[in-house]
Order: C-alpha cells, then structure tokens, then sequence
C-alpha cells in the first residue's frame, strides 16, 4: 500500500546575517552541552576551528582558505576575537 507523501512548503531562506546569527545560537547550544558533559574548552575550540576549515575548504578549496586565514594574526591582535568580560 502506497502512501502520499506530503512536503511542507519551503521556507524562504534567511538573510545572510539572519542565518549567522541562527548558526551562532546552533553552536553555542552545542558548546554548552559539551563543556556540561565534560568536553574541555581547548579540545572543543580546535575541533570546533578544524570542523570550520574543512567545510570552508570544502566549499571554496585550499588556496581561497589559506588566504583568507592570512589576515587572522592582524585581526586577533587588534582584539576582534576577543570577549571583553566586565570584572568588579
């Protein structure tokens, strides 16, 4: 017996930043989780970076990633991957 297979319609996709954001929120759940169950933070930071490389590569091959990644030093130097943390 056959039955009908109904699809939900599409969603229109998110604008890019919708999306960045929606991915962010994604990965700080799993992070949480993780560190919750024990995962230390330095073993999730590299998995989590290695992950991101390869899809990156993946999607735009070695040479597109590794100039990309040329300007990491500058860019963490100039603290824009640092979290302020207010302390009193």
């Amino acid at each position: 017996m056959s039955h009908p297979v109904s699809y939900a319609p599409a969603r229109a996709p998110l604008p890019d930043h919708e999306q960045k954001q929606a991915a962010l929120s994604y990965l700080n759940e799993a992070w949480a989780e993780a560190r919750h169950d024990g995962v230390d933070g330095d073993c999730l930071a590299q998995a989590s970076l290695f992950a991101a490389f390869a899809e990156l590569v993946g999607t735009y091959g070695e040479d597109a990633v590794a100039k990309f990644v040329e300007g990491f030093p500058g860019r963490i130097r100039n603290g824009e991957f640092s979290v302020d943390i207010s302390r009193q």
